[in-house]
């Protein structure tokens, strides 16, 4: 078949450029010779009417015509030249015009333009008119001939034409009908060896698809169905493997399932023990503290005068640690809550939020003289008002307790849409304190990491790990901009509606203290 396509496509191209061909050759050759003839003509016959004019009237312009006429005549001879390459018998034909009429010019009509004198006419004598019209007939019986063989021309260009188109139409009704014929053929071989076992295979598919699947399909037919077939077999071969093993899984995913309900009643009855945990710690714990520290205190006022300095000395120091201790536990029972108890879901205006921060902290800001700058408006999102009062004194307190000893504390927040995250509010802390090494960048976020000793900058390590936990309770990050070299910047995001933040975990047991509002250093 596209062998046949393939002959019948050079065949078509080559009539069809044939029958173009003659055409052009008609068109645009042989029709515009016959005009350029005519043109030829016409200049020959205004040489001949000029130069009579002038002969009679000796006036100067009758022999313009003349003039004009032999360049006519010199511009239609080039194109009728141009025209007719190619065709010896009408090139003859104009060699045998062109010869006459020089001719004619050469024995009449310039030793007549010679003879005259201009402005004084004088009548032409009959022999030489007569000697000129009978050469110049001449002229006129070429012209005849000429026109004759042009015309003949035409005639069998418009032959050649209708010949060609009928060799086209007939030889492309031809390939037609063959290519009808040919594809009735294939059509039947067609449905022999390929639609009948299809339909086979299409029908043993809908079979294995409708649920048989122990159903083998086997092919028949050309190589390529056969190997179709093949290869539908395989995939209904691991379609029943993989739903065995689906089987399998499934049975799987029950058992544990049953063990994930397990361990989720186990969590929940964990859960319950560490709040009553938190409660003891809270309450049970903190009360031996106190006696300590009230003991000691009593101790050293009741009988400081009879220590030495060395004994008031470790009074104090059980003193400060029965203190730190205690501060120890409610940081811990802080941060254990996050998220967990007293957990509010509502709007929260963070300028707010960052107002109540910046009245806490009331006393260290005028300690350390510090400047707080902070946009004119911060945005308000859905969370916890008491927990992100907290983030925000943790930050600003962080930076006024690890200032530069040198430079006043300078704190700047900003406020900005995240261009990395679509939904979320890029917030910044930046001060202009000692800063943190880019190596610890991290480790500063995990509970208990400190990078000062205790006796240079206070705290108990807890402060910023709670300030990760409260942001991704939020459903946003916070992290520490290494690029800032002059200080401290701690960024963090947070969603900018209540469906972008992470779900908070609901906690199992029995309520206790509400979540302490304070900072964590």
């Amino acid at each position: 078949m596209v062998l046949l396509v393939v002959v019948g496509s050079v065949v078509g191209g080559t009539l069809l450029a044939q029958t173009a061909r003659v055409t052009d050759e008609l068109t645009l050759d042989i029709q515009p010779a016959r005009t350029e003839a005519y043109r030829l003509q016409a200049a020959q016959v205004n040489q001949e009417t000029g130069i009579r004019g002038y002969a009679i009237a000796a006036d100067q312009q009758f022999l313009a015509p003349y003039t004009q006429g032999k360049q006519d005549e010199a511009r239609s001879v080039r194109r009728l030249r141009e025209l007719l390459d190619g065709r010896p018998e009408l090139l003859a034909d104009l060699d045998a015009v062109e010869r006459e009429a020089d001719q004619w010019r050469k024995q009449f009509a310039e030793p007549l333009a010679a003879s005259v004198t201009p402005g004084r006419p004088r009548t032409l004598d009959r022999q030489s008119a007569e000697r000129g019209k009978a050469e110049f007939d001449q002229v006129r019986a070429l012209w005849t001939k000429q026109n004759a063989d042009l015309t003949r021309a035409v005639q069998d260009g418009r032959e050649r034409i209708s010949h060609e188109r009928l060799v086209r139409n007939t030889v492309l009704a031809a390939m037609v009908a063959v290519f009808l014929l040919t594809g009735v053929a294939l059509s039947v071989l067609v449905r022999m060896l390929v639609a009948r076992p299809l339909e086979g295979l299409r029908t043993a598919s809908r079979r294995v698809a409708g649920g048989d699947f122990s159903y083998e399909i086997h092919g028949d037919g050309p190589a390529d169905l056969t190997a179709v077939a093949g290869d539908v077999e395989d995939m209904r071969r691991r379609i029943v493997a993989e739903l065995h093993a689906s089987r399998d899984i499934q049975e799987e995913l029950t058992r544990q399932a049953a063990e994930l309900d397990a361990q989720a009643v186990e969590l929940r009855r964990s859960n319950a023990e560490l709040e009553q945990f938190a409660y003891v710690a809270s309450h049970d714990l903190q009360e031996p503290l106190r006696k300590v520290a009230s003991f000691c205190q009593l101790l050293e006022k009741r009988y400081g005068d009879q220590l030495d300095e060395r004994g008031r000395q470790y009074i104090d120091f059980a003193v400060d640690g029965a203190k730190r201790m205690q501060v120890l536990i409610n940081d811990l029972l802080t941060f254990s809550r996050v998220g967990r108890l007293n957990d509010a879901r509502e709007p929260v205006d963070l300028d707010q939020a960052l107002d109540k921060a910046l009245r806490n902290l009331t006393a260290a800001v005028e300690e350390s003289g510090a400047a707080v700058d902070r946009p004119e408006d911060l945005p308000e999102i859905t969370g916890d008002p008491t927990l992100l009062t907290m983030l925000w004194q943790n930050l600003v307190g962080n930076a006024l307790k690890f200032r530069h000893p040198d430079r006043t504390p300078h704190v700047s927040v900003t406020c900005a849409a995240d261009p990395d995250a679509p939904g979320m509010w890029l917030l910044s802390v930046t001060d202009n304190g000692i800063g943190i090494p880019e190596q610890f960048a991290e480790k500063v976020f995990v509970i208990f990491q400190r990078l000062h000793g205790r006796d240079a900058y206070g705290g108990t390590g807890i402060g910023l790990a709670l300030c990760k936990k409260i942001v991704e309770h939020h459903g946003g990050r916070i992290w520490i901009d290494t690029d800032h070299t002059d200080g401290t910047r701690f960024c963090f995001t947070l969603p900018t509606t209540a469906a972008d933040a992470t779900d908070p975990v609901d906690a199992a047991g029995p309520s206790t203290d509400a979540t302490e509002e304070k900072a964590l250093t």
